[in-house]
């Protein structure tokens, strides 16, 4: 069996990896795709997913670094008699959520450049010096030069909830990103990156000769590990540990073409030996939750969330749709492809795998006023019931779902209306979901749509939800009967479950709980 290397958990620099005998999963046949067919472009992808790594190996690649390729798919593809002129800029460290702190950081980045290239700066602004950079450079060299952009929009993420500075940051860089299109006749190649797709005419209105590949599906795997990576480059890494398990907790992530594993779970899984929630926790954006909680977003869509490329891409500071904040930051993944007529393309989006089921939901509880340690009693609760198939034992757990929500998040003016049917039915479904359990909402048949159905054990639970005003003698019971949602998984031979749940507006509570076996 092969040696085990070093796992490079954390490290995006391709020479530490190369010279210091860790893994390394081989892109550079990507790269010579990227540098064959253009010249400008951007990748928009989640954090910790290689981008920063990727980039780094452009770096050494245009230097013409030799040794770093050898036994890579692009050492006999490439001319190492040319070294090109690199600028790389990087964004992704520091707090842009302070005032002047993007003006700061770049010009040190610039300064830093031009000693590197023993220049003195000629002009003041950020745009000005760099384009002095490129036109020395170019000069000094004899060779168009390679532009290197990284993390290009977190100058503007950090900023969101200050929406005066991050417009303020986002004008500054639409400015700085411009020359890149003004000196496009000296620049071999440039490539930015970032979590987030901001439109081209709030940010890129001066740069539309980019060449946005974030779905192309020629280039989905340009981050990110697939199942024949798994297989081969971590071949005796796998010893003790179950493949499909593997699969469930972290693969699942698809750009239009093969889907991909984040690295950062799969080599923290290699490392610890143990199925945690290693992406999830290194930094969830508090944005993100917020956004969502405040914008009463219905939770049980998460499982199959309708969009298009247009909605995929409606990312800026003005206006954040729920599809693309989610998509975009790696929390949905593209399931499933339509196209109902010529050049027109729908999308349905759906969790990645279990990792992001299970965390973002959890998140999602504590956004929508519920305990952080009561719901997690309720989950425990929840998964020894259904252990035990002990369904009577329901109806006392799900008021205790809504019995640890504070009173407080009843009031209106908090931004979360709790009498909607909506709310309701989302806390359910998302203690559900922080199990990960499997569980299908609103499945439609001929006559309508169930609420939520979940498998497990061996068994299938159909709920349907009411909001009611007064009591209503079994209603949602008798909507699963009348709808007839129960016929499809009666063909599955499994035990079935149909269970109806009213809550009051007035009690703020169930009042109704029945329970019939199918």
């Amino acid at each position: 069996m092969t040696a085990r290397k070093k796992l490079p958990i954390g490290i995006q620099t391709f020479a530490r990896i190369r010279e210091e005998g860790y893994y390394y999963v081989d892109k550079t046949h990507l790269a010579q795709e990227l540098v064959n067919e253009g010249v400008h472009y951007f990748l928009s992808r989640p954090r910790r997913f290689g981008k920063s790594l990727f980039l780094d190996t452009l770096k050494e690649l245009f230097e013409g670094n030799e040794p770093l390729f050898r036994g890579l798919a692009i050492h006999d593809q490439w001319d190492w008699s040319v070294q090109y002129p690199v600028l790389r800029i990087s964004f992704g460290s520091g707090n842009f959520n302070e005032v002047d702190f993007l003006a700061k950081s770049l010009a040190e980045q610039l300064t830093v450049l031009e000693q590197q290239w023993g220049l003195s700066a000629v002009f003041e602004t950020a745009s000005g010096r760099f384009k002095s950079l490129i036109q020395q450079v170019e000069q000094q060299t004899h060779l168009p030069v390679v532009i290197l952009i990284d993390e290009y929009d977190k100058p503007i993420l950090d900023a969101l909830e200050n929406r005066d500075l991050a417009s303020a940051n986002r004008d500054f860089l639409r400015g700085f990103y411009s020359t890149i299109k003004d000196y496009d006749a000296k620049i071999k190649f440039s490539f930015l990156t970032g979590v987030t797709k901001f439109s081209k005419v709030s940010l890129f209105s001066g740069l539309n000769n980019l060449k946005d590949i974030t779905l192309d599906k020629r280039y989905s795997t340009l981050c990110g590990y697939t199942d024949q990576d798994i297989d081969t480059v971590f071949a005796t890494e796998l010893a003790g540990l179950d493949r499909d398990s593997i699969r469930y907790w972290y693969n699942g992530y698809n750009w239009l073409g093969e889907g991909v594993y984040n690295p950062f779970d799969v080599l923290n899984l290699f490392d610890r030996r143990e199925f945690k929630n290693y992406w999830f926790e290194t930094g969830t954006p508090a944005f993100l939750i917020r956004h969502l909680a405040n914008n009463q977003f219905f939770t049980p869509q998460l499982e199959q969330l309708q969009s298009d490329e247009a909605l995929l891409s409606a990312f800026d500071i003005e206006h954040i749709s729920n599809e693309a904040l989610l998509f975009q930051t790696g929390y949905l993944t593209i399931h499933q492809v339509e196209q109902p007529m010529l050049g027109y393309w729908f999308y349905t989006l759906g969790y990645p795998n279990h990792e992001v089921k299970s965390s973002l939901n959890t998140s999602l509880l504590s956004a929508y006023g519920v305990n952080e340690s009561l719901a997690l009693r309720n989950r425990i609760t929840l998964i020894k019931i259904l252990q035990r198939n002990a369904v009577e034992e329901l109806q006392g757990l799900f008021h205790a779902f809504f019995a640890s929500i504070p009173h407080q998040w009843y009031d209106s003016s908090r931004g979360i209306l709790a009498h909607y049917e909506g709310y309701y039915a989302s806390i359910f479904y998302s203690h559900f979901a922080a199990l990960g359990i499997d569980t299908i909402v609103e499945d439609s048949s001929s006559l309508g749509r169930l609420d939520m159905a979940v498998k497990f054990n061996g068994r299938i639970y159909l709920f349907e939800f009411k909001v009611i005003e007064h009591s209503s003698e079994g209603e949602a019971l008798r909507q699963i009967h009348d709808k007839r949602y129960a016929d499809k998984y009666r063909a599955l031979n499994q035990p079935l479950y149909l269970i109806g749940v009213e809550f009051s507006k007035i009690t703020r509570n169930i009042v109704g709980f029945a329970i019939e076996q199918g």
